[in-house]
């Protein structure tokens, strides 16, 4: 026999204790919501409409390769660096200094270096070379100071893959 219950069972939600916790995390995640600045420094250089077609030359940029060479104790033995026309060595104490005026003088060489194709430098770095020397060859391709003014020089810079000689 079945017993049967008389009372109504009638379910009530109670809506305003879920209310208020809802407003209590919105409230939590607009205040704990930081606004990043976009990483990294995006400088497009979109090229001018042509009227006639151009070669991939035209369009590719210049390449300048860097070789920091390692010596005793990873210290910097020396830098070989190459465009493609012409080349140079450098084992001199200021061989730094050597290097921006090769870069500057290859920029100068193209015209008016904000008008110019792009020129990009490539390093290979030994793999055992400390890093302040590879820091160092990157300040002197980047720019250079003149009567306390800032003069850019490049501003693409790639690193060759050495993962072999790692190994």
């Amino acid at each position: 026999m079945k017993i049967r219950s008389t009372e109504d069972h009638n379910v009530k939600l109670h809506m305003t204790a879920m209310i208020d916790i809802v407003f209590q995390l919105l409230v939590f995640f607009i205040m704990t919501f930081k606004i990043v600045e976009m990483e990294g420094d995006f400088n497009v250089r979109m090229p001018l409409a042509a009227k006639e077609s151009t070669s991939i030359e035209d369009v590719l940029p210049d390449l300048i390769t860097v070789r920091l060479k390692v010596g005793a104790e990873g210290k910097i033995a020396g830098i070989d660096v190459d465009n493609g026309v012409d080349g140079d060595s450098y084992f001199d104490p200021d061989m730094y200094s050597r290097l921006t005026d090769f870069v500057e003088k290859t920029i100068d060489t193209e015209g008016d270096p904000s008008e110019a194709i792009e020129t990009e430098v490539e390093f290979d770095i030994d793999y055992d070379l400390k890093y302040s020397y590879t820091v160092q060859a990157i300040e002197s391709v980047s720019g250079k100071i003149v009567d306390g003014d800032v003069k850019k020089l490049i501003e693409k810079i790639k690193f060759k893959d050495n993962s072999e000689q790692a190994e």
